[in-house]
């Protein structure tokens, strides 16, 4: 199970309350996400180099 200490929201979170988003928590080897709406399920997660990618690839998409 992961349990990091500390989650980190995303800045594009939703009105409202603020829980329409996800979550990221840095395992140093690993990132793990979830769904802050729904914390209590079990977070995904990923090698720190392929998120990084993919985050990379986001971000190049939206310029």
């Amino acid at each position: 199970m992961i349990t990091p200490c500390t989650w980190t929201k995303s800045s594009f979170s939703g009105g409202g309350q603020g829980d329409a988003c996800v979550e990221i928590a840095n395992l140093h080897t690993r990132i793990a996400i979830r769904d802050s709406k729904d914390r209590s399920r079990a977070p995904l997660s990923f090698p720190t180099d392929a998120f990084t990618t993919f985050i990379t690839s986001i971000k190049a998409d939206t310029r």
